[in-house]
């Protein structure tokens, strides 16, 4: 399986939190460090907002033929249109109307699942050229992040013992076992879609591909760990 994780770095971050307390304090002498590991993962989750509005054909479609439109254009890309795409609206099949004079003008929202910003960028043309303008990311996700949180406290928890350990090393002393851990309730995932565009051009089909770039997902965790002082 091709692994999407690049890391960035470990960042690893230390502080003393406790210092070396004596008996007299009912608490044997320790010491507490504070630990924070992060990376940098590229989305294999990508969810499009799909808007099938009549009022953008100027009603010159129905909301049923804009939906037979899609529904055949994503089959030809390969797409499973069952199990990728989805309504948002699941109370009900339009989920707004606009009036215009007499008419009503119904508007559905679907959602797509996408594992590629490669698949994202022949979705956006192909519906473009279906009249589907009103096409966008809604937001990305990274499908293996529970198993690299995991991972990310383990090597926090290891990074914490070495800064514990650097810390008493000049006194001749050691850090023994843990006596206290726990992971921040600050940890934390940030990613956003970083750009998205249609140029046009003088080409045969009106349209240079789309450049969609997808901003990599930083995934943080940090821990704090305290160890006796042998």
């Amino acid at each position: 399986m091709k692994k999407h994780v690049t890391l960035l770095a470990a960042l690893a971050l230390a502080s003393v939190g406790a210092t070396a307390q004596g008996r007299a304090g009912n608490e044997p002498p320790c010491i507490e460090t504070r630990a924070r590991v992060d990376t940098l993962v590229i989305p294999d989750r990508i969810y499009l907002s799909i808007v099938l509005a009549e009022k953008d054909t100027k009603g010159r479609r129905t909301v049923e033929e804009l939906e037979t439109r899609m529904a055949e254009r994503l089959t030809r890309l390969g797409i499973d249109v069952k199990r990728q795409l989805s309504l948002v609206d699941l109370g009900s099949h339009f989920g707004r109307y606009f009036l215009k004079q007499q008419e009503v003008l119904k508007e559905t929202n679907f959602s797509l699942l996408l594992y590629d910003a490669e698949s994202a960028t022949r979705v956006l043309i192909a519906l473009e050229e279906e009249g589907i303008s009103n096409v966008s990311i809604a937001r990305t996700e990274y499908a293996r992040e529970k198993e690299l949180r995991l991972e990310l406290k383990r090597r926090a928890v290891a990074r914490a013992r070495q800064h514990a350990e650097a810390m008493i090393a000049p006194l001749g002393q050691r850090a023994g076992k843990a006596i206290y851990l726990s992971d921040s309730p600050q940890a934390w995932i940030t990613g956003q879609v970083a750009g998205l565009r249609a140029a046009k051009s003088n080409s045969a089909k009106g349209y240079d591909p789309l450049d969609v770039e997808f901003q990599k997902i930083q995934v943080t965790e940090e821990v704090i760990a305290r160890f006796l002082i042998d």
